[in-house]
């Protein structure tokens, strides 16, 4: 069976580390060497130094799937990428954490290499993503009324739900963004760490609809060897259990916004998905 799976192009590429990732075929079906990055052109884009966005991503790169086998993942490039690319034309300055302050880590096989804007920004933050703050130093001593924070942002990947929906210094993040109507912001399997803001208490996004990666979609990937075995949890199961309503069903382009979380649901979604949020937080600041 292996010796057909590597001649049809849907085995899964072993990594130095032991891991894998996708097959020659699923990296021609799910990735791109561009995007559809727009330019990020805005009227009157933010000009002061008060706000800025704080972009949570995964120091974390190996997921365990169900069958034992480990797939190489991390933050897509496409989805921090574009949507970054957006806050930033936007006027509005950035600062990115993982849970200890280790290097960012990007899916490094899903990088569109003939996209300049991408290409450009990966460039210039290089040294933000290897040597990022500290989301546990930024909720002991920095999390406070005085903090110029107007959005939170969770990119993609199947990185996010590695060490992000149950680590208890995202959760004080998110209740402390909910309370002060500081806008969330998360795309793909982002929302997955949304999981995070659950205590003894309700659940602070019961009741609230949301697009996301579909679970459905990824049962489906294992097929064309995206990744080496079957997902280790959904996380759209999860966030179901606990009130929130998906409102798409494939890995499109759909964007939603509910009240002030803003949601995406695939890579496809990276540049509606951007202008959507730097947008809003356009508008915040506005009114």
């Amino acid at each position: 069976m292996s010796f057909f799976r590597k001649l049809l192009k849907i085995a899964p590429m072993p990594t130095a580390d032991g891991a894998f990732t996708p097959s020659p075929l699923a990296l021609k079906l799910a990735t791109s060497k561009t995007t559809d990055y727009d330019g990020g052109v805005y009227e009157a884009p933010y000009t002061g130094t008060q706000h800025r966005v704080l972009i949570v991503c995964t120091q974390e790169q190996n997921m365990v799937m169900a069958n034992g086998k480990k797939f190489s993942t991390g933050n897509h490039p496409v989805e921090l990428g574009v949507p970054m690319l957006h806050i930033l034309q936007a006027g509005f300055e950035v600062d990115i954490v993982t849970p200890t302050g280790a290097p960012v880590v990007i899916e490094q096989w899903a990088m569109p290499e003939a996209d300049e804007n991408v290409q450009g920004l990966f460039r210039d933050y290089a040294d933000a993503f290897a040597n990022p703050g500290s989301l546990a130093d930024f909720v002991a001593h920095k999390m406070n009324d005085d903090a110029p924070y107007i959005g939170v942002y969770i990119p993609g990947g199947h990185g996010s739900m590695l060490g992000l929906p149950d680590n208890a210094d995202l959760g004080k993040l998110l209740r402390w963004a909910h309370q002060r109507d500081t806008y969330t912001l998360a795309l793909c399997h982002g929302p997955a760490a949304l999981l995070a803001a659950q205590d003894d208490a309700d659940f602070i996004y019961a009741g609230y609809k949301i697009a996301a990666f579909p679970d459905a979609v990824d049962k489906q990937t294992p097929s064309i060897g995206y990744m080496p075995g079957h997902m280790p949890w959904m996380f759209g199961e999860k966030l179901r259990a606990l009130g929130v309503t998906l409102v798409n069903k494939k890995a499109d382009a759909s964007c939603h916004a509910d009240r002030r979380l803003i949601t995406g649901a695939s890579p496809q979604a990276a540049n509606p998905f951007g202008r959507l949020a730097a947008t809003a937080l356009l508008n915040a600041v506005k009114s």
